[in-house]
């Protein structure tokens, strides 16, 4: 669907149910996942997921949806967007 403001951003939201799976809409990029840590690009900025046994169960980029499950520890959002130095790496702009 066509968005007749000019803008492309998706709404972001996350769900989480018991602290064993979530959805999160919004998302742009999976940029790295494992068992302890999963790194998503949404539309709100860097999201870094922590926890146990963590599985990425479903992947839909084209509507920007992604469900975890696993034990989720925490959500830390990083707001690289605004830190301007495009050459810089990935960590670096993250742990500012």
């Amino acid at each position: 669907m066509e968005d007749l403001n000019g803008s492309s951003t998706r709404a972001h939201k996350v769900t989480m149910t018991n602290r064993r799976s979530c959805m999160i809409n919004g998302v742009n990029d999976v940029l790295s996942f494992d068992i302890h840590e999963i790194l998503l690009e949404t539309e709100q900025g860097m999201l870094m997921i922590k926890g146990d046994d963590l599985h990425v169960s479903r992947l839909t980029l084209d509507k920007g949806e992604v469900d975890i499950d696993g034990k989720i520890d925490s959500f830390t959002y990083s707001d690289v967007a605004n830190s301007g130095h495009k050459n810089e790496s990935l960590l670096t702009r993250l742990f500012r």
